[in-house]
């Protein structure tokens, strides 16, 4: 595989373990490098072009509308944040909604409601629950509140107000209670994406939000991941028949342009008051404007039930190719969130599914393979999927002979 060029002296930040290819274009499910090589794409951008890449409504959308207005100020009226906000709120069963640029920040804007709540109850110190192994972000606040120890560390002291128990594990809760009068909020994942694709049963959930009503607890729900489709639902805690009192979404509602959203009802809905909280850039008329488009496709193409009917395709398909695997521990997912955990390390798998397989994959907790595809895909590309995965966790000498490899794949 030839390497893509390097600057030969880059000013960027070594934030990233970055792979050594460049794309340069793409459409569906599919993308292009700098060489010309195709390959398909089972990650989406992790989970962000769940309608895929250069989707032509979403691109004449942002034409029309980088052409007419960008940017103002939330000083003034944005008609299409009004717009999406009440779209959201009657989608979701929400209330109200404020706009920012991330799920972080969205995140951030949930943990101060909590904070909010906790001091409207005349709670001095508010603390709020949060799960192991569980992820929400990268800021300070939304670092302290994830439950994975190799993203926090050098970032010490922490932000404190967090307590932090089992994920799924509705005693561990009950002893959280009796221990700290002073929780206020749950915060949580429905499907841990980072933590491994570990998925919340949806008795856990339901004797979770009973725990909340009887403690006045908010529950917040962390969909960043596994809104807008991605399970098979139009929202995570749908397949658990709840209801949270926050939700954070971000990711697939701009597929690809920055946009993140903290919806509250209830006791959540009026927390906010003029001056608490802002985002310069937060609802801005081009995001709210996608992020409307993207619900008129996903509502017109019921890409939620899309993604139930092909997550179980990938989710058998997988099962079926890699039963008595000796390496594969698990097989697990919901709709169009898949992940497959070995037994042993195996980052290196994201650089070998590129260059064998033309394949984007990603490891998380360094041991699962997350399979996050966009949910426009055909039933050839998941088939293709299962399969380019199945060679891929095959030794060198017993992969196929018909299995793509370096150079193989057409080029566009």
């Amino acid at each position: 595989m030839q390497k893509a060029m390097q600057p030969l002296d880059s000013r960027l930040m070594k934030a990233y373990a970055r792979q050594p290819v460049s794309f340069v274009r793409g459409r569906g499910a599919r993308l292009w490098d700098e060489h010309g090589t195709e390959y398909l794409d089972a990650i989406a951008g992790v989970a962000v072009t769940g309608l895929g890449h250069a989707h032509p409504e979403i691109a004449a959308v942002i034409a029309e509308q980088a052409g007419l207005l960008l940017h103002t100020s939330n000083v003034f009226r944005i008609d299409w944040q009004e717009r999406l906000g009440q779209r959201l709120c009657a989608l979701a069963g929400m209330e109200t909604a404020f706009f920012c640029n991330s799920g972080a920040e969205a995140n951030e804007a949930a943990l101060k409601l909590a904070r909010l709540h906790g001091h409207r109850r005349q709670v001095a110190r508010p603390q709020i629950l949060v799960m192991d192994n569980g992820f929400h972000g990268r800021t300070l606040a939304t670092l302290s509140a994830t439950g994975n120890p190799a993203k926090q560390r050098g970032f010490e002291p922490l932000m404190p107000g967090f307590v932090r128990v089992p994920y799924d594990d509705i005693g561990a809760v009950h002893h959280a209670a009796a221990q700290h009068g002073d929780i206020v909020a749950v915060l949580i994942e429905p499907v841990q994406g980072e933590g491994g694709i570990r998925l919340a049963s949806p008795d856990y959930l339901r004797q979770l939000r009973s725990l909340c009503d009887q403690h006045g607890w908010l529950l917040m729900l962390d969909e960043i991941q596994t809104g807008l489709g991605r399970t098979g639902a139009w929202f995570g805690h749908q397949h658990a028949d709840i209801a949270p009192d926050v939700m954070t979404l971000a990711k697939a509602l701009g597929n690809g342009i920055p946009i993140g959203a903290c919806l509250a009802r209830g006791p959540a809905a009026d927390l906010i008051s003029p001056g608490q909280h802002g985002s310069t850039f937060g609802g801005n008329p081009l995001a709210c404007r996608v992020g409307c488009t993207v619900l008129d496709i996903m509502e017109r193409e019921d890409i939620p039930g899309r993604a139930r009917r092909l997550g179980r395709r990938l989710l058998n398909g997988l099962q079926q190719a890699l039963h008595g695997h000796p390496d594969v521990l698990a097989v697990r997912g919901q709709g169009l969130m898949v992940g497959i955990e070995l037994n042993r390390n195996c980052q290196e798998l994201v650089g070998s599914a590129l260059a064998r397989q033309r394949l984007l994959i990603t490891v998380t907790r360094e041991s699962t393979i997350r399979l996050l595809p966009p949910l426009i895909c055909d039933e050839s590309q998941i088939d293709d999927i299962v399969a380019r995965v199945a060679c891929l966790l095959k030794p060198a000498s017993a992969a196929q002979p018909g299995a793509p490899a370096a150079g193989q794949l057409a080029a566009a």
